[in-house]
Formats: structure tokens, C-alpha cells, sequence
């Protein structure tokens, strides 16, 4: 029987005579710095820095991705505390790490990087991250107008619009995101399928697509689709390994008036069982529907949280709901108010992690995965937890 190492960090596992299965020879452990990425392996990094979303994807040929780079100016206690301190921008604590992370692939840079909708907490850090790594490549769900499905005049927009133009008159690479696509976002030996934006969903057949939302001009100005609802989802696949992940995405319908305004929900079916997902919009009550629970069936759900509503009870308990789908199943948090824990306990004492950076590490051939717990009070990466090995 395979090793498996708790939460508490204690050793599982049968061999002869009842002594403990050692670890295989340089994985992680628990108390020491977090292995480097290995060739063949696929490393998913959920950042936490308490201040919004931020995931760094090294493929198995090194290959890097980028989805997001939060940096939200909601204060404490409504936040969490900014990790590992308040004495650098998020941008910069997230350009730091993947700068660290992305040393073992021989050149610390991110191929693409993917803007999953327009919300400070998503964008507001790009600049530091741009700043500590070379982009390669940019996609976002409204390039290039960014229009739909209404013209914006916030200040973070203004921003981030300024920023994309600099980038592309010093010759840098901006793309739309292309719902259906299979080779926009390229990680080789693995792949990257658009499943959503802008209220189109991948049918699940070649490139096609269909389109949800109404045509804008028929709709009242209440009626209009937000931001969240036009979110990029994306699901990932490295041999048996499944990953979703869809920004703020929302399952959200207003108890059936507004049926097109739920995406999720198709997005999740047309991506079909994963092995982990994220919960969209950080657990928050207008997501992760029950249709979403039902199609996704993860073994593991990892909530980026940072605020005092990050995970909603009601989410919490869709997620661990034995009716939904049947089988064990972890869930993650990169973060947790204490307002939150003593709103429902009940359900909080059910998360396999309460705070730290959340790394999924697929073996070679994705066959199996771990989901490590490192501790993101300084930039040491020690490993606080390891669950696993689990088949893919």
C-alpha cells in the first residue's frame, strides 16, 4: 500500500508487520522546503497571498501558464492578512514565487498567461508579475475592444487597457481567448481545452461551440451579464489527470428567471469528470451549482479564497455532499477568516487546509497526483501537508 501523509503529517500506509511505507527517495516532506518541479511532472500552484487569485502551471516539458494575478484593496477584517506580509504588493510576492519556482526549468519565464476576466482581484497584480518575468504571451476574454458586454470606465480597467496597449506597441503578444480552442494555451504533452467566455460554451465536439447569452441589445440594462458571468473557464488534461478551473465563472440563473446566465453549469459538463477543481468565484454562494458538482465529480476542490465570505456554507456543503457523488473527496482552502470558521464550523472542520499555497503535483504520465500544503508565511515554501498519492 502506498504512503500517504495526512494533514497532521502522519504517516499512512500497510507493509509487512505493520511498519510504516517509507517515502520514495527525494519526494516531499513534511518540515522540509518544497521540492523543485521534475521533467515529466505537471506542477499546479495555487499562490495564496490573502489578497485575491493566482495560479502558476509548469508543464512536462517546463512550459509555464499563468492564470491571474490578484491584488485586491479590500481591507482587513474583510480580507485576510496579506501573506506572507503587507511589506510587498501581491504582484510582487507572486512575481517572487513564480520566479523561484519556474529556476528548475532552466529559464524563469511565463510562456503564456491567462487573464480570466477583468477584476482587481484577478488582474491588479499583473503589472508586478510582468515587471519580475518575461510574458510570453497574453489572452484575455475582451481583447480587443473590450466592450462587451458594456464599455467600462473603472480606474483598474483603465489601468489594465493602458497596460495591454504598451505591451503591444513594445511588440509584445496579445490574443482573444478562443472558446473551443485546444492549442491557444499550449503546455506539450498535456493539454489545455477553452471550454467558456462571454456566455459561449465548447460543445464538446472538434471547435464548435454554442452561444448562451441573448443578443445584448434585447436585454435590460439589469439583465445584462457581469463580468463574472463572462469568465474564461478552462479544463486540463495530462494522460488520465483531469483540472478545471473557471475564474469567477457563476452557476447563477435568479431562481430560473435568467435560465442563459448560468455558464458554469455547461462548462462543467462539456469538461466532464476532473480529478481537481477549482471552485469558481472563490466559493461563493452564485457558484459551483449543484449541475456543476454533479458533472465535475472531483476527487479534490481547491477554494482560492481571501475574504470573509470565501466559501460560502452553502457551497462548502455541495462540495462535500456524498449526494451529489459518491467517494471521498478533499477540500482545500488557501485561506480562511476566522469570522468564516465561526459562521459554520460545522462544515470548516471538514477542509483538509486553512491557509498556504496549494500545489498539485502530477507524476510523469499523469497516472497519479499529490496536492501539497506549503506554508505562505515567508518564501521558505515548507511543506505543511501532503495527501496522496491518488490514481488519476
Amino acid at each position: 500500500m502506498a504512503a500517504v501523509v495526512t494533514r497532521r503529517g502522519l504517516l499512512l500506509g500497510a507493509v509487512a508487520l505493520g511498519a510504516a511505507a517509507p517515502l520514495p527517495t527525494g519526494d516531499d516532506v513534511v518540515g522540509q522546503p518544497l521540492r523543485p518541479w521534475r521533467h515529466g511532472g505537471l506542477d499546479i500552484h495555487h499562490i495564496s497571498t490573502g489578497k485575491g487569485d493566482s495560479t502558476l502551471i509548469i508543464g512536462p516539458d517546463g512550459s509555464s501558464l499563468m492564470i491571474d494575478a490578484g491584488a485586491s484593496t479590500t481591507p482587513t477584517p474583510a480580507s485576510l492578512d496579506a501573506r506572507p506580509s503587507a511589506e510587498r504588493r501581491p504582484g510582487e510576492w507572486i512575481g517572487r514565487y513564480a520566479r523561484r519556482h519556474l529556476v528548475a526549468t532552466g529559464e524563469p519565464k511565463l510562456d503564456a498567461f491567462l487573464v480570466s476576466h477583468l477584476h482587481p482581484d484577478h488582474i491588479d497584480g499583473l503589472y508586478d508579475v510582468a515587471g519580475a518575468l518575461p510574458i510570453g504571451k497574453l489572452v484575455d476574454r475582451a481583447f480587443p475592444d473590450y466592450a462587451y458586454p458594456k464599455p467600462s470606465d473603472a480606474p483598474f480597467l483603465k489601468a489594465y487597457i493602458a497596460f495591454v496597449r504598451e505591451r503591444i506597441q513594445a511588440g509584445g503578444k496579445v490574443e482573444r481567448f478562443r472558446v473551443g480552442a485546444a492549442d491557444q494555451l499550449a503546455l506539450p504533452g498535456a493539454e489545455i481545452r477553452n471550454l467558456a467566455a462571454n456566455g459561449e460554451v465548447w460543445t464538446g465536439r472538434g471547435g464548435e461551440t454554442r452561444r448562451l447569452f441573448p443578443a445584448i441589445d434585447t436585454l435590460a440594462k439589469d439583465d445584462l451579464p457581469d463580468e463574472n458571468a463572462c469568465s474564461a473557464a478552462i479544463r486540463l488534461r495530462y494522460g488520465a489527470f483531469g483540472y478545471f478551473a473557471a475564474g469567477d465563472l457563476t452557476s447563477q440563473s435568479f431562481d430560473g428567471t435568467l435560465p442563459w446566465r448560468d455558464v458554469e453549469t455547461p462548462a462543467a459538463q462539456a469538461a466532464g469528470p476532473v480529478d481537481v477543481a477549482v471552485a469558481a468565484h472563490h466559493g461563493m454562494f452564485d457558484a459551483t451549482g449543484a449541475g456543476v458538482v454533479r458533472a465535475l465529480k472531483p476527487r479534490a476542490w481547491i477554494i482560492p479564497a481571501w475574504h470573509v465570505a470565501h466559501p460560502s456554507s452553502d457551497v462548502l456543503e455541495r462540495m462535500l455532499s456524498q449526494r451529489l457523488y459518491p467517494g471521498p473527496r478533499e477540500v482545500f482552502a488557501t485561506g480562511l477568516s476566522p469570522a468564516n470558521e465561526m459562521a459554520h464550523k460545522w462544515l470548516t472542520d471538514r477542509l483538509a487546509s486553512r491557509e498556504g499555497h496549494i500545489v498539485v503535483r502530477v507524476a510523469p504520465g499523469g497516472g497519479s497526483y499529490r496536492i501539497v500544503v506549503t506554508d505562505n508565511r515567508d518564501e521558505a515554501d515548507t511543506v505543511r501537508t501532503i495527501s496522496g498519492p491518488l490514481t488519476a
